[in-house]
C-alpha cells in the first residue's frame, strides 16, 4: 500500500494513506492568519509530500517514488471552506 510522508518547513510532520488525506493534513498546519496564496508564496513553509511504494519501503530508507509539491489550487480545494462553499452555492438550471 502506498505511503505518504508529509513535510512542512523542511521537516517531517506527519504521514497519510492517500493524497486527499495528505492535503487535508496541511489544513491544520497552515497559520490561520495567512491565506494559502501567502503560504505558497513563502518558501519557508514549502508543503511537500513524498510518496513511497509502501510503509516498509519508507522504513527501509528506499527512495521515494515521487515528490509532490502541492499547488495553491490543490491546497485550496482541500480546505474545509472549499467544501462548505461548494455545498452552500446553489446550482441554477437557468433563469428563475
Amino acid at each position: 500500500m502506498t505511503f505518504y510522508e508529509l513535510l512542512w518547513e523542511g521537516e517531517g510532520c506527519g504521514d497519510a494513506a492517500d493524497l486527499a488525506e495528505a492535503l487535508a493534513f496541511f489544513q491544520d498546519l497552515k497559520p490561520k492568519e495567512l491565506s494559502w496564496q501567502e503560504v505558497c508564496a513563502d518558501p519557508r513553509y514549502a508543503p511537500t509530500i513524498r510518496r513511497y511504494r509502501s510503509f516498509e519501503a519508507f522504513l527501509d530508507n528506499e527512495d521515494e517514488v515521487e515528490t509532490i509539491l502541492p499547488t495553491l489550487e490543490m491546497l485550496e480545494a482541500a480546505a474545509p471552506e472549499a467544501a462548505i462553499d461548494a455545498a452552500a452555492t446553489p446550482e441554477t438550471d437557468g433563469p428563475a
